[in-house]
């Protein structure tokens, strides 16, 4: 079942994204470790401006575990999305500058989805190509017409899905030295 995130979910949550930035190689990561890591993620989590916060994600449920996630914001949110980080970073004592993400992401005038991950568990069983579908709520809630996403060009299995599900190229951007298709594609109406 998919459903918008909880609170209760972060600790969860926090061990699907941890998957998806281990694949970005992130430097944040190499420098704090996977458990710092997941403790940061999962305490911002109940901060629903953040990047990774409860308000801005849907998860697939089956039989009480969480087996997939999805998260984005409107590209006008870009700028605050990582502020409960830096918050909780300071309460550690840990340098102000310091960032998990660096690169601006998404393109103007698009709701970007930002992070999609399933548990390895349930791999296979087409709930990327759900959530990839529910997210037209979140976009549709924020009042935006387009969904776009970045999709590291090594990973051409998850273009395919993107493309099956109706993106299309966009342009290429650089993050965290990789390098990305961008996709787009418009706000399909949700059918009750």
């Amino acid at each position: 079942m998919i459903r918008f995130a909880k609170r209760e979910d972060g600790a969860d949550v926090a061990k699907l994204i941890l998957v998806i930035l281990k694949d970005m190689e992130l430097d944040f990561l190499a420098e704090f470790g996977e458990e710092k890591t997941l403790d940061a993620i999962a305490t911002c989590f109940e901060d629903p401006t953040y990047r990774f916060g409860y308000a801005r994600g849907l998860v697939e449920e089956i039989d009480g575990t969480i087996a997939g996630a999805v998260f984005g914001y409107p590209a006008d949110k870009e700028a605050i999305i990582d502020r409960p980080l830096k918050k909780y970073l300071h309460s550690q004592g840990i340098k102000e500058d310091t960032q998990m993400f660096s690169d601006t992401e998404a393109f103007p005038n698009e709701w970007y989805l930002d992070s999609i991950a399933v548990d390895e568990k349930f791999r296979g069983q087409g709930i990327g190509a759900k959530l990839l579908t529910a997210v037209d709520r979140l976009a549709m809630h924020e009042g935006e017409g387009v969904i776009g996403l970045n999709v590291d060009k090594a990973n051409p299995n998850a273009k395919r899905l993107y493309l099956r599900e109706g993106f299309a190229d966009a342009g290429e951007i650089m993050i965290s030295g990789h390098m990305y298709d961008h996709m787009q594609r418009k706000v399909k109406p949700i059918n009750n």
